[in-house]
């Protein structure tokens, strides 16, 4: 567990510097934009039509939608993303390696 804390710690310290630095809000910015540039918003879109054909607009609550939606919207981040945001950290990490 002690190894646990100093991961949640250090986890704790560079979200701060991301936040203090503006640097997260352009990170969220990147994302929002790559998601809309590759499709991925309008298949999600899609597929909270097709759930809420299949189930019926009364029988559907937010929660059920964000439920069913929240794994295949992991799913269908492209790697690409992924590794451009992992990138984009990894040299703010090592810009600010006094962390």
């Amino acid at each position: 567990t002690r190894k646990m804390n100093k991961d949640a710690q250090m986890r704790a310290t560079i979200n701060q510097k991301l936040i203090e630095t503006g640097e997260r809000e352009r990170l969220k910015e990147l994302l929002r934009a790559k998601l809309i540039e590759c499709g991925w918003k309008d298949q999600l879109k899609a597929h909270c039509k097709d759930v809420i054909k299949e189930k019926g607009l009364e029988h559907v609550t937010v929660d059920d939608l964000v439920a069913e939606i929240t794994p295949k919207g992991r799913a269908l981040v492209p790697d690409s993303v992924k590794k451009e945001l992992l990138q984009r950290i990894r040299t703010f990490l090592a810009q600010h390696a006094s962390l």
